[in-house]
């Protein structure tokens, strides 16, 4: 039985990953924290769920790091820079990290084949919407497509005119652009193009509850056994995508 401290139960995320820990066999809820609660909480958790934010996940991923715990962090807000300043004191706990910007296995899927397809087209951009209360913008799933972009290709994505604002914010070398509206999930959008043609992976959420569970078991499954950082949902995946 693994023991699971979940730090932001209360929130939209973290309920629904609540209701799939409590009904996956061979996993426990030792402790549902809030913004009230103490971090002692985490004690004795073979595996620490953070659903918070970022200023909050720092302080659960090193309290967790502490007691030798597992993590796996569905948090927006952890860059790639930010990941590899923490790398070292995952390697000093021996244990492991799993940060997964999106438990959507429909937009995990679309990330990576936009990796692949992108190799071959000079322009890749995304456009990016989600409802408005969402306060962080590029959404941590255009920050991880626009890094697998970047590492996929051999040369720099072209972007014309990039330093003007409205040019969208670059990450990797790659435009993304941001909405922020009523009546929508989230949904993602990578144009690619190239001479004469253009490819665009689009991909849409209807119901957040429904499209996040199955992910998140994979997720769960992933980081009770991950020993160091591991970025991604893609990495428990057999896509065979080549990527």
């Amino acid at each position: 039985m693994t023991l699971v401290a979940l730090a932001g139960g209360t929130g939209k995320l973290g309920r629904i990953i609540r209701s799939v820990i409590e009904a996956e066999p061979g996993y426990e809820l030792s402790a549902v924290l809030t913004s009230a609660s103490e971090l002692t909480e985490l004690d004795g958790a073979d595996l620490v769920v953070d659903a918070t934010n970022y200023e909050a996940s720092e302080r659960i991923l090193a309290a967790a790091l502490e007691r030798g715990a597992n993590v796996l962090v569905g948090t927006s807000g952890w860059s790639a820079d930010r990941i590899e300043r923490i790398r070292p004191a995952v390697e000093r706990a021996g244990t492991g990290v799993v940060f997964v910007p999106n438990f959507s296995l429909g937009s995990v899927i679309g990330s990576a084949i936009a990796a692949t397809a992108s190799r071959f087209f000079d322009s890749a951009e995304i456009i990016e919407a989600h409802r408005d209360t969402k306060v962080d913008s590029p959404s941590g799933t255009a920050v991880r497509t626009a890094e697998l972009i970047g590492a996929a290709r051999e040369t720099p994505v072209s972007a014309p005119n990039a330093d003007q604002p409205a040019r969208g914010t670059l990450v990797a070398g790659v435009p993304v652009h941001s909405l922020r509206r009523p009546g929508v999930i989230a949904q993602q959008q990578t144009i690619m193009s190239g001479p004469g043609e253009s490819l665009t992976i689009l991909h849409d959420t209807s119901d957040s509850a429904s499209a996040y569970a199955p992910g998140i078991r994979v997720a769960l499954a992933g980081a009770a056994s991950a020993s160091g950082v591991t970025v991604g949902l893609e990495h428990f995946l057999d896509l065979g995508l080549g990527a």
